[in-house]
């Protein structure tokens, strides 16, 4: 009589075979199942840790967690020295980030010259376009783009009617560094009723007699993140005319109020690092930076010198009163 080996039998004998199978599709899943479930790289570079800096950064951790993203972050400081810098550049290339977040122009520069093709998104940039480091603000090219600082022209003017109505002829100074912005704020003045006296200026030496002739022929002037026009030099002399002529001025920064201007916009640092931190997340899951409009401050703060302002007899609408950050006296 043939003795016909139990079921059970069998399958313990094919034991060791299914165990070596299981462990070969075991092994083979083991990757595909890591990379599921790798944190996305992020490298966060900058240039201080400024008390705005640090609020940029902020909202764009804020952002991206809100998303629901498994992030791991490297923070690296650019200081300007060569060899510092350098050795910052090796420890990114170890670290192999899958994006960049820049803050500042200085660091995007930086890091768009040495990972010319890896996704940079840039936040507290001033006029990028300028720059160099995208072609235009809606389709920005290449791997750049982010969140600026620039606040469009016409939102600028819509403020600077309502404080001075009887706006009708506003002069600014302008270099090539700035050339991009003129024309569009041209065409943002006429809309307004305003007729936009520019005049381009090549080096300081021309700016006595721009301004000048500038305060002749406006009723307010507007001014614009030029570092020709700018310096602290002209700065002061600038100033100093507008407070002659009578001439109200809006300023791009909060330092030119101080020194005299009558009010500036200013912008929430942890909103521009949140726009930055939602670009970040559309890279992320596959939009081409070169498709991603670049965004500008949606929180506008107003500023005013109270001084310039009684001096001129100037008054400030009690909306734009209630909701001042900060009134320089």
């Amino acid at each position: 009589m043939v003795m016909h080996p139990k079921p059970t039998i069998r399958l313990f004998n094919r034991l060791p075979v299914l165990g070596a199978i299981f462990f070969m599709v075991l092994t083979a899943l083991i990757p595909l199942a890591t990379n599921a479930y790798a944190a996305n790289k992020i490298s966060l570079v900058l240039i201080d840790n400024e008390p705005s800096t640090l609020r940029t950064i902020k909202g764009i951790k804020k952002a991206i967690k809100r998303y629901g993203l498994e992030v791991s972050y490297n923070e690296s400081i650019l200081s300007g020295d060569p060899e510092a810098d350098q050795r910052v550049f090796a420890s990114l290339k170890d670290f192999n980030p899958d994006l960049f977040i820049t803050l500042g122009s200085y660091t995007t520069s930086k890091i768009s010259e040495i990972f010319p093709h890896r996704p940079i998104i840039f936040a507290n940039v001033m006029n990028p376009e300028a720059s160099g480091f995208i072609s235009s603000m809606n389709r920005p090219g290449g791997h750049i783009t982010g969140a600026a600082l620039d606040i469009p022209p016409d939102k600028q003017f819509h403020y600077f009617k309502r404080v001075v109505s009887n706006i009708k002829t506003m002069g600014v100074l302008y270099s090539s560094e700035t050339e991009n912005i003129i024309n569009q704020a041209r065409i943002a003045g006429r809309k307004l009723g305003i007729n936009l006296v520019a005049i381009k200026v090549k080096n300081e030496k021309e700016i006595p007699a721009a301004i000048d002739s500038l305060c002749k022929i406006s009723n307010a002037l507007w001014s614009v993140a030029d570092h020709t026009v700018y310096t602290p030099q002209s700065t002061q002399y600038i100033i100093l005319q507008t407070l002659r002529h009578g001439l109200p001025m809006m300023g791009f920064s909060q330092s030119l109020v101080e020194a005299g201007g009558l009010f500036t916009l200013d912008f929430d640092f942890k909103d521009i690092g949140r726009q930055a931190g939602e670009t970040a997340v559309r890279v992320l899951h596959g939009s081409d930076p070169s498709r991603i409009p670049v965004t500008t401050p949606g929180i506008i703060y107003f500023k005013y010198n109270e001084k310039t302002a009684s001096r001129r007899d100037i008054q400030i609408p009690e909306d734009l009163l209630a909701i001042a950050k900060e009134v320089i006296k």
